[in-house]
């Protein structure tokens, strides 16, 4: 096909750490597209932002602190958004976007450099509400309001806990009416596909709309589940020694879920593991580690490592025995487990964490239901070298046949050209426009 002109915005500088939309735009560019990316920026992430001005056409940055996300929740508030979109919804990126679309200055408003726009996340979507003319896809990645559910009563910290009760019911607003201002909309999984059109169908029956009972309705928006893709040639098997004992954790460490993912495993679970082996180590490797896991390695010396980031995970998921996930909440697809997965490390897993993915436990990787059988898994895999190929050799092949970031990178086309060819042919949904409802306090 023709390689599509695509304008991508997202709320954080895509990443090796921001992996979806990293591996989205990559892979578009490898088939031939013309990705050009507007994101916020914040302090730290201009090394990762150069780094992406080579994998696509162009980056357009506006830069984002603590002191702007309070001011853009106070001076946007009129919207009755959900305080994550507030916050990132930035006067200087959406100026940048509103220049680079024609917007400005006597442009004609059509976007006409451009064949479509790709929302990434829920701190995007107020940016996607602006553009006029231009065919939208909105990638939710993950159902928000599911995760804040989670967040309200599972969260370690109170501060995480707090924030998610006071955002969920207008998450839930949010997020039901959201969907069907776009073109098409994009899940990680299918239970997120199914929590979003849950919740589009309860905003249209507050509002006396449609119900699934009119399915040609906007109560019936485009939702599609497009898998979170890895790149397989990157994340492959090596053939190095692993060393015995060792553990490994990956993920942001600045994320509420990461954080009390660790505190609990390692109060709850090691001291099971050091009583049958004392020489076992856990590598907690990930940006920004907050104060409480910073204190795990003081506590613990040698035997747990806080690494914060790092430019490559690969080499710890290379050495590491077996990788852990023990998430207490979780929502859609956990990257860190497919990468091990594809690395050929034997993970051990939590029901949040898997809940998404359609792994067998035994044969993929092992399910632990509490900490006591986490722990038991661990130990044996330490002793059972046949047990580590099997899951080694299974887990690899679950990725290849349904994380290949090349079948993503085909199936986004297909629903790009959809979304393209729906807005030519005015059949998009006749929504009243987000922004214009928050106003009438209709969200």
């Amino acid at each position: 096909m023709t390689g599509l002109r695509i304008l991508f915005v997202t709320p954080y500088v895509p990443s090796p750490l921001r992996v979806r939309s990293y591996n989205f735009i990559r892979q578009l560019s490898r088939q031939g597209h013309r990705v050009t990316v507007a994101t916020l920026c914040t302090p730290g992430e201009e090394t990762a932002a150069a780094a992406l001005r080579v994998e696509c056409e162009r980056v357009l940055t506006a830069p984002f602190g603590f002191g702007g996300a309070i001011w853009n929740c106070v001076r946007n508030a009129w919207m009755q958004a959900p305080l994550q979109a507030l916050c990132t919804f930035s006067a200087v990126l959406g100026r940048r976007l509103a220049t680079e679309l024609g917007t400005t200055r006597g442009g004609n408003g059509h976007g006409a450099p451009y064949d479509l726009i790709h929302i990434e996340f829920l701190r995007a979507a107020l940016f996607g509400l602006t553009v006029q003319g231009l065919p939208r896809v909105y990638d939710s990645v993950d159902c928000i309001s599911r995760l804040l559910e989670s967040t309200a009563t599972l969260a370690g910290s109170p501060i995480a806990r707090c924030a998610a009760r006071i955002d969920l019911n207008a998450t839930r607003r949010f997020e039901g009416r959201l969907i069907g201002e776009f073109e098409h909309t994009l899940a990680t999984s299918d239970a997120d596909r199914q929590a979003l059109a849950t919740l589009v169908e309860q905003s249209w029956q507050r509002l006396g709309g449609a119900t699934r009972q009119q399915p040609q309705t906007p109560a019936a928006p485009a939702i599609t589940v497009v898998p979170t893709g890895v790149d397989l040639q990157y994340f492959q098997p090596r053939h190095s020694v692993r060393e015995a004992g060792t553990l490994v954790f990956v993920g942001r460490m600045s994320y509420h879920a990461n954080v009390t993912a660790v505190l609990q495993f390692v109060h709850s679970v090691m001291p099971r593991i050091w009583a049958q082996r004392p020489d076992t180590r856990l590598l907690i490797v990930g940006s920004n580690p907050n104060r409480s896991v910073r204190r795990l390695a003081r506590q613990y010396g040698p035997r747990v490592v806080v690494t914060g980031a790092v430019p490559d995970t690969r080499p710890f998921l290379a050495r590491a025995t077996v990788s852990v996930n023990p998430l207490v909440y979780a929502v859609g697809v956990q990257s860190k487990i497919l990468e091990a997965m594809a690395m050929g490390t034997p993970v051990v897993v939590t029901p949040p964490a898997s809940g998404s993915m359609r792994v067998q436990h035994g044969r993929h990787l092992l399910i632990a239901e509490d900490a006591v059988q986490f722990a038991q898994h661990v130990l044996h895999l330490f002793d059972d070298t046949a047990l580590r190929v099997h899951l080694a050799e299974n887990g690899r092949r679950y990725v290849e046949d349904h994380h290949d970031q090349r079948t993503v990178g085909v199936q986004l086309e297909d629903i790009y050209c959809r979304a393209i060819a729906q807005f030519r042919t005015h059949q998009s949904f006749a929504q009243q426009p987000l922004h214009r409802v928050a106003r009438t306090g209709s969200v």
